[in-house]
C-alpha cells in the first residue's frame, strides 16, 4: 500500500489526497507533525531521497531559523533539524515502495493507475 507523507492542513498535501481519492488509489496518511518523524522513517526516506533534496527551505519553519543555523547547513545538521522540526520535510511525500515522490504535480500520479 502507498503512504503519503505530509501535513493535514498543508494545501499541496491536501490536493495530493484529493487525487489519490479520487482515482480510488488505497493508500495511508501519516501527518508528519500528528503522527511524528521517527529517526527510523527519516532514514528509510533518505534512502531514496537526498537529505538536501529532502529539506524544505521554503516552509516557515525554515524562514524562523536563525541565520547561522541556515548559512551552516550541512547533511548531519540538516538530519538532526527535521528530526527536531518535521515541517521541514518538503510535502507531500508519496512512498511507492518502489521510489518516493516528492511534492505533488498535476498530472504526476496518473501513471499509478497501471
Amino acid at each position: 500500500m502507498l503512504t503519503l507523507y505530509g501535513l493535514k492542513n498543508c494545501d499541496t498535501c491536501r490536493k495530493a489526497l484529493k487525487v489519490l481519492d479520487s482515482k480510488g488509489i488505497a493508500y495511508q496518511f501519516h501527518d508528519l507533525r500528528a503522527d511524528g518523524l521517527s529517526a527510523a522513517l527519516l532514514e528509510h526516506l533518505l534512502t531514496q531521497v537526498p537529505v538536501m533534496t529532502l529539506l524544505n527551505k521554503r516552509s516557515t519553519t525554515w524562514r524562523h531559523l536563525d541565520e547561522a543555523t541556515k548559512r551552516d547547513i550541512d547533511a548531519d545538521s540538516a538530519r538532526e533539524l527535521m528530526l527536531g522540526h518535521p515541517t521541514l520535510i518538503k510535502r507531500p511525500l508519496l512512498d511507492t515502495g518502489d521510489t518516493i515522490l516528492v511534492g505533488y504535480r498535476d498530472g504526476e500520479y496518473d501513471r499509478l493507475m497501471g
